[in-house]
């Protein structure tokens, strides 16, 4: 590595060990073959730490960090609240304080969220990266905070590129989200372990679904073109296309090989729900020539297989 305060050529990425990372890794290296790159485990970095993570950054001095550890659900948000502040918020301010302490020419990508347009969603539009940040629920708070916060440290010098993807999803993802939730139950009924009854939340919202494959090639591509990018520059990850959560579950169902009935759960319900939340990608298409290639039935296919593995029933 190099020290004497010049950039070096690795990439350093927090929350390497998560769902979305592990397809980040993956991606990182089919891309860049040739970066070297730091992933450590969530024992090794805490972000919340931020003595210990000033000490990560001056031993590896990267060119490029991918901020991507955070509080990825609203489930887990509200559980801990106090907790979503201080890792979401604190820590990103964390990371981004390394940076301007250790190597201030490294390269920030926050891994922001689609969430932190909130109540700018009602106008029923896909939303650009104009929109007004207007959260509605604990985790986007989170998240839209650490977003402006980051912002703000560009007057401190910080070399910032901001990521706010839409819905993603695929094998490996927490059942604390839509699509694996309903994978799981299916799966379990699948193989006798539950009654033929699926347990779901609002079926009417229409959201902007991607895979997390599709999504971490963007972020790849960023990476590959981070020095090519202006400071500040702000892009959506978006499919730009709606579906239903119902039509969701009707896909998945129609995949299964057993008749399964439908239960709305109220402790499945948010006590806010956007109506509708489309993403406007064109930004990202332009500058990386990104643009989403996996179809949705596929990775509801994938991520359907995946269950059932875990169920102990192997794919149909």
């Amino acid at each position: 590595m190099i020290k004497d305060g010049l950039r070096s050529s690795g990439i350093l990425i927090t929350g390497g060990g998560g769902f979305v990372g592990t397809y980040l890794l993956a991606a990182l290296r089919a891309a860049l073959p040739d970066m070297q790159m730091f992933a450590p485990r969530a024992a090794q970095l805490d972000i919340i730490d931020a003595d210990a993570l000033r000490d990560v950054f001056a031993a590896h001095r990267p060119r490029i960090c991918l901020h991507l550890a955070g509080i990825s659900s609203l489930k887990a948000a509200r559980a801990a609240p106090s907790q979503a502040w201080a890792v979401n918020l604190q820590g990103s301010l964390n990371v981004a304080d390394a940076i301007l302490a250790t190597v201030p020419h490294c390269r920030m990508i926050h891994i922001s969220s689609s969430e932190c347009y909130g109540a700018s969603f009602l106008s029923g539009l896909p939303l650009d990266e104009t929109a007004v940040l207007a959260p509605m629920n604990l985790y986007a708070a989170t998240k839209a905070a650490a977003d402006l916060a980051l912002g703000a440290r560009m007057a401190d010098g910080l070399r910032l590129l901001r990521l706010r993807p839409f819905n993603h999803t695929g094998p490996g993802q927490s059942e604390d989200f839509v699509v694996p939730a309903f994978a799981a139950q299916i799966a379990r009924i699948e193989a006798g372990h539950i009654p033929p009854e699926i347990l779901v939340g609002a079926l009417t919202p229409v959201r902007d679904f991607l895979d997390v494959r599709d999504v971490c090639a963007a972020y790849a591509a960023c990476v590959a073109r981070a020095e090519d990018l202006p400071d500040g520059m702000i892009l959506n990850i978006a499919s730009q296309a709606g579906v239903s959560i119902g039509s969701v579950l009707e896909t998945l169902l129609a995949m299964a090989s057993t008749a399964i009935t439908i239960r709305e759960d109220p402790a499945r319900l948010r006590p806010v729900e956007i109506p509708v939340a489309i993403g406007n990608a064109w930004r990202a298409g332009d500058l990386l020539g990104w643009e989403p290639r996996i179809g949705l039935a596929t990775t509801l296919r994938d991520v359907l297989d995946q269950a059932r593995r875990q169920a102990g029933r192997g794919p149909i």
